[in-house]
């Protein structure tokens, strides 16, 4: 009997002995008191110590303030309790910089977004003075209702390696896979307030605990993954399903629009980007629009562009290659064009020949933040659900939404220059087209992952 007594000891004695090393892995970044460790930066709202917890307070007439770590951090997972005491817009930043050479010390990097507003995306990831939306929680609308108004709500930021994960009350809402920033501060945000009668608002946090060694994040999961490093597939975006449709050294998987090959000219595959040439007599002599070999129903479609000042190329999907004697093969094209520069922008109808439009059909909204400057990165993606429901995205904003064979679409068509050709964009499949209209263009990090 003692003897079972003995080893029963050892065991409890193991087992606290082992929780406590669990415990102790994480260490509290706020100890209840005062806010020692922590210093502001860039606008001046209140941040004070009650009750355990630290109170942000809005100013009117300052810029988003900030109360950062004095410390850096580089692979760590964060958790921490948030309270909204009113609907403001808040977040919290996590490998983030301040440096005098960069716009005079504005606090810049990732934040974890807290957004109580109808649009609903606490826990997506934006890019604070610096790219603006990383993850939108459009691109997983089944978290929008992982927030709770006017309640504590607990927060889960995973930075490990290049992989950025967050979590709302234990559910995932953003992973981002991203190079730009590896080490930096984490802050706790009061945004600017642009009306007097919206000072004095408040958010608070407590519980506030960070872990930087024997990091194990979260089991993976289903939720979309927004990456940002040019040709690469996470581990779980194979997961996902995801496959590149450009290896970034070779035409592999492409051909030529009505042709058995792919072009002999007109096109360029040099550091990992696919590149429209110039041509000095337009369209016509240049190598022509290309094709994926396969053809897919329904599917995302994700891909990068970049344009010249004037530029005009379209990404259409659906493409049957049916019409006969066409300078260019026939499809649902998402309009990639300089809206500034090029004269197709003001043509067609209210619009629908823009950037990020349903070509001759469907204007993009009218979003100035999902524009980028010519020269700059684009973030283009289709999304066509099984049951033909389909989303156009700019640079991490939904930019139009359709339903193939609705009574409106076929209106559409009928209004547009594609009533010639019966059923028009009905096709259960069709081909991924890039365009070629004469301009430089280029393309990178093209990927698809088929929908069930």
């Amino acid at each position: 009997m003692m003897r079972k007594i003995g080893w029963l000891f050892l065991l409890i004695c193991y087992t606290q002995g082992f929780s406590q090393n669990e415990t102790s892995r994480w260490t509290s970044l706020f100890n209840g008191r005062n806010l020692d460790g922590w210093k502001q930066l860039n606008g001046k709202a209140k941040y004070t110590v009650s009750n355990g917890e630290i109170v942000g307070t809005t100013v009117f007439g300052e810029p988003n303030s900030f109360l950062a770590t004095e410390k850096k951090y580089k692979d760590f997972i964060l958790e921490l309790e948030f309270k909204l005491d009113a609907a403001m817009n808040s977040g919290i930043q996590f490998r983030s910089e301040s440096k005098a050479e960069y716009q005079n010390g504005r606090v810049h990097g990732y934040q974890f977004e807290i957004d109580p507003s109808p649009r609903a995306w606490t826990g997506g990831i934006y890019d604070e003075a610096r790219r603006d939306w990383l993850y939108t929680l459009d691109y997983n609308p089944s978290a929008k209702t992982a927030y709770k108004a006017g309640e504590w709500n607990k927060c889960r930021i995973e930075c490990i390696g290049n992989t950025l994960r967050t979590f709302v009350n234990g559910i995932p809402t953003a992973n981002v896979v991203d190079d730009l920033t590896a080490e930096g501060f984490i802050a706790l945000q009061v945004h600017s307030i642009g009306k007097q009668e919206e000072a004095g608002k408040q958010i608070r946090w407590r519980n506030i605990r960070i872990k930087t060694s024997n990091l194990q994040g979260a089991a993976t999961d289903k939720v979309f993954v927004a990456n940002f490093i040019p040709n690469n597939v996470s581990e779980q975006e194979k997961q996902n399903g995801v496959q590149l449709l450009f290896d970034g050294v070779s035409t592999k998987g492409w051909r030529g629009a009505h042709k058995k090959i792919f072009p002999e000219k007109g096109w360029e595959v040099k550091e990992g980007i696919l590149r429209v040439l110039p041509a000095a007599g337009g369209e016509s002599v240049n190598g022509g629009d290309i094709v994926t070999e396969k053809e897919y129903g329904a599917f995302v479609f994700q891909f990068e562009f970049k344009m010249t000042e004037g530029a005009n190329s379209g990404v259409k999907y659906f493409v049957t290659e049916s019409e006969k004697n066409m300078g260019s093969a026939i499809g649902l094209e998402y309009q990639v064009l300089d809206d500034e520069k090029h004269p197709d922008a003001k043509m067609g109808s209210i619009n629908n020949r823009t950037l990020a439009s349903l070509y001759d059909l469907i204007p993009s909204v009218r979003e100035p933040r999902a524009r980028r400057k010519i020269g700059e990165w684009n973030r283009g993606m289709v999304i066509v659900q099984p049951n033909g429901h389909v989303t156009h995205y700019l640079n991490g904003w939904k930019m139009l939404e359709y339903q193939r064979g609705a009574q409106y679409y076929y209106a559409l068509v009928a209004k547009s220059k594609y009533a010639q050709w019966p059923n028009f964009g009905m096709s259960p499949t069709g081909r991924l087209l890039l365009q070629d209209h004469g301009n430089e263009v280029w393309f990178r990090s093209l990927k698809i992952q088929e929908l069930k």
